[in-house]
């Protein structure tokens, strides 16, 4: 008898792109992708959401906690963190498309099992979900790329993009295939997590306020 391997061990989910349709068939496509290990534990696909014309499209890392319960991108305490600084930068949060590099929560038990504690994504992990951010570029096709945190940036620009290195500025890069610009920036819940968290909220909006001058 001849075995054949699980989708999710190509680590790609590639196969489970649609050609066409649009987002909605993307979204539908996503819930059933089995394209790395990661589905087996998370409750659902956290797909984007947004306006399908934004101007900006924001990448984050991955779905906490809350958004894997509720199946939506940036909707716990960091998203309304950074609607906040939205919009005191002067950017509509929904006039934004908002995703992550990984579509399913990754994640560990705090003893005894009452609390899932994230845990960041793998390399591996973060290039298998690739299509699907590919896929969400074009068709939104944003004028400007936000880049929420290392993982993220790693997703899209590579192995040894250092957020501390290039935060607050106008990068221009070609992104699977296409010409873009990206501002990266810290992740909100790095801001959350932080010793001077209004400190590191003002840089955060400070950073903003490059991307939304870029827009301008």
């Amino acid at each position: 008898m001849v075995r054949t391997s699980a989708p999710e061990d190509a680590y790609t989910a590639e196969p489970f792109v649609p050609e066409r349709g649009g987002l909605p068939a993307l979204r539908r496509a996503a819930s059933e992708c089995r394209g790395c290990p990661l589905h087996r534990d998370a409750t659902q696909t956290v797909f984007g959401a947004g306006d399908k014309d934004a101007r900006v499209m924001l990448v984050g890392e991955q779905p906490g906690d809350q958004e894997d319960r509720q199946g939506k991108p940036f909707v716990g305490p960091a998203g309304k963190l950074l609607d906040r600084a939205l919009a005191e930068a002067g950017i509509d949060p929904a006039e934004a498309y908002v995703t992550n590099a990984v579509k399913h929560f990754k994640f560990t038990w705090a003893e005894p099992r009452k609390r899932r504690i994230h845990k960041a994504p793998t390399l591996r992990e973060t290039a298998a979900c690739g299509p699907w951010l590919a896929a969400e570029l074009a068709v939104v096709e944003p004028e400007l790329i936000v880049v929420l945190g290392a993982t993220a940036g790693k997703a899209l620009l590579g192995s040894s993009f250092r957020v501390t290195q290039v935060r607050g500025t106008v990068l221009e890069e070609e992104i699977h295939g296409r010409a873009e610009r990206l501002v990266p920036t810290v992740h909100p819940s790095s801001v959350l997590r932080s010793d001077d968290r209004e400190a590191a909220y003002r840089g955060l909006v400070s950073d903003l306020k490059v991307a939304a001058d870029a827009l301008s």
